[in-house]
């Protein structure tokens, strides 16, 4: 979504704010036929950006605080480790809680399987219950690890 903000051409329009009856606020550079808009400035430079359909304004000084411009808060580096270091932890004790779930579904999964050979009706709704389980638990486990492996 950066990129796409970065890379939008810059235009002179209109600005409006369109509040309609549910009291939704809309700002737009196309004034519509609506009751409730009102114009906020007389040829200021915006980016436009598709939203789903509609053009949606957003002026230059509001994109730059979300891309790290001059108006966006700065951390200390001792607060940025803490964090780190806090996110570290939380992304491991999940690991933790995710593999012994794995053993735990591993160990469901062979009782199922056996059940079922033993008893040649039925049990195949448990079976695949049992596999998916598994399945789950080993992709939370990879994701979780390919994150911890990202991090500085």
């Amino acid at each position: 979504m950066l990129v796409v903000l970065s890379s939008a051409p810059l235009a002179q329009a209109d600005v409006y704010k369109c509040v309609d009856e549910a009291g939704h606020v809309t700002y737009t550079n196309s004034k519509t036929s609506a009751r409730g808009c009102t114009t906020l400035s007389r040829d200021q430079a915006v980016s436009s950006i598709s939203g789903g359909g509609r053009p949606v304004a957003v002026p230059p000084h509001q994109s730059s605080a979300s891309s790290g411009g001059a108006g966006f808060p700065r951390v200390d580096s001792g607060t940025q480790k803490a964090r780190d270091g806090d996110r570290r932890r939380i992304l491991e004790d999940e690991l933790s809680a995710e593999q012994k779930g794995l053993d735990i579904a591993r160990r469901e999964l062979e009782e199922q399987q056996l059940a079922r050979y033993g008893n040649a009706s039925g049990g195949g709704d448990r079976l695949q219950s049992s596999r998916e389980k598994v399945q789950l638990h080993e992709r939370n486990i990879e994701a979780l690890r390919r994150e911890i492996g990202n991090l500085r």
